[in-house]
């Protein structure tokens, strides 16, 4: 399979993680086009996650399964809907690159109206859902980090600063590999350095979060909180922003992101904003800042995605890549936009 060397993983799992019966099934979770997420089925049909970095082109200071399994294992000190981590692979020996096993969450992803089956969620639970997502992330945003040993896990302050150097930075290592380059994106990097609201609060921010990136159990609440790839410590408001980045509403014209939030009983992205903000107290008159920033940094991630895609690192993704170069277009124009609002 690609992206596992079966006899070598299969011996390291035998010997790291307990109670699991060689042999082993691997199956690859679709749907992820950076990190590769496997599921281990052992003899006895227990289950656990596997997860690993992209087949090849992995960019410096990315995918980083240390640092993802170390704030596993900082978040599960506390009560917290995050998968409970196993075991670390750090020998490339074994499998070209580290990995780790983390516990299998049983959960339904709501990516797109297509993966929503037609009594789950019922109208009448979004709503209870929406309001759970941003309890969640209240939440992870009230942890000490340097109680629960993340205190270090990166600079506190200049959060904003420090993700603008880097995306741009990968930005650009990404399409200089294939010639590619969006001039409306430079644009936007030159407009967000030089208005960048202070930082008033430090916090664990999650990155990447929304709903998606969360297994959502039966009766409607985050059971785990997925995707810890580029976790770091910063403004929490970077966050918020994200969430309503990839919150759609029906009445959206062109929205550059589908989202099953569209459907019949979510909230909407002001009721989203408004439950954070009465929630933490936090003032966010400035919200659509943050919200530039999410689609601006999601248009340079896409880039990196476009990148390995065309040079072939697709990681078990065969899907069509064509639209990849104008979706990046279309997220740094509604970064635009919203900066505009701002």
């Amino acid at each position: 399979m690609e992206g596992i060397k079966e006899p070598q993983v299969s011996n390291w799992i035998s010997r790291n993680v307990a109670d699991f019966r060689a042999p082993y099934d691997f199956q690859l979770i679709a749907g992820g086009r950076s990190n590769l997420t496997f599921q281990v089925t052992d003899a006895d049909g227990k289950r656990v996650i596997l997860r690993r970095p992209p087949i090849s082109h992995v960019l410096p200071t990315a995918h980083d399964m240390t640092r993802e399994h170390r704030i596993l294992t900082g978040l599960d000190k506390v009560v917290f809907p995050s998968p409970k981590p196993i075991a670390l692979c750090l020998d490339s020996e074994v499998n070209d690159y580290p990995f780790y096993i983390m516990e299998k969450v049983e959960g339904h992803i709501l990516k797109e109206e297509k993966y929503v089956d037609s009594t789950f969620p019922e109208a009448s639970d979004r709503r209870r859902m929406s309001e759970n997502l941003v309890e969640t992330l209240v939440n992870l945003h009230s942890f000490n980090p340097d109680e629960i040993g993340l205190g270090d896990l990166g600079r506190k302050d200049g959060y904003i600063e420090r993700q603008l150097k880097r995306w741009f930075n990968q930005y650009q290592a990404s399409g200089s590999e294939i010639n590619h380059s969006v001039p409306l994106l430079e644009e936007m990097h030159q407009r967000l350095v030089g208005a960048v609201p202070e930082q008033t609060k430090s916090a664990i921010v999650h990155g990447d979060y929304r709903l998606d990136n969360t297994l959502i159990s039966n009766d409607g609440q985050v059971a785990a909180v997925l995707d810890w790839e580029i976790c770091t410590l910063g403004d929490p408001l970077a966050d918020i922003g994200l969430l309503l980045v990839y919150w759609t509403e029906k009445t959206d014209q062109h929205p550059p992101l589908a989202s099953v939030t569209q459907m019949d009983g979510f909230a909407t992205r002001s009721e989203i904003a408004e439950m954070y903000s009465s929630k933490t107290g936090v003032d966010l008159s400035l919200i659509n800042y943050y919200v530039s920033f999410g689609y601006w940094k999601l248009a340079c991630i896409l880039e990196g995605v476009y990148s390995r895609y065309v040079q072939g690192a697709r990681g078990g993704d065969r899907s069509e890549v064509g639209d990849y170069a104008k979706q990046v277009q279309l997220l740094a124009e509604a970064s635009s936009e919203a900066f505009e609002r701002f």
